[in-house]
């Protein structure tokens, strides 16, 4: 039991890494904002439409990073229960 329990450890340490490297991107509904995360939910890198950075008002460029922000985390964090639904049918047979 013991080794079967440092088995799942070591394989979540190894979706770790693996989410690190996947990207994902969320965008506002209007393209001016564009947010890309990894699978481990970090924020990578924040993109603002310069046009749009310089006649949009401070709460319609909130809005922007708001919604682009949430959609990304959303997909990232759909990759990462991706991930682990495969470890878990892996290491729990019968689940799959």
């Amino acid at each position: 039991m013991l080794s079967k329990m440092e088995g799942m450890k070591q394989q979540f340490e190894e979706i770790k890494i693996k989410l690190e490297n996947i990207s994902v991107i969320g965008e506002s509904d209007n393209g001016t904002c564009k947010v890309i995360v990894n699978g481990n939910r970090i924020i990578k890198e924040i993109a603002i439409n310069e046009t749009f950075q310089i006649s949009a008002s401070k709460s319609e460029i909130e809005f922007a990073v708001q919604q682009a922000c949430n959609r990304a985390l959303e997909q990232a964090s759909r990759v990462e229960q991706t991930e682990m639904s495969h470890a878990a049918i892996g290491l729990l047979p019968g689940l799959g």
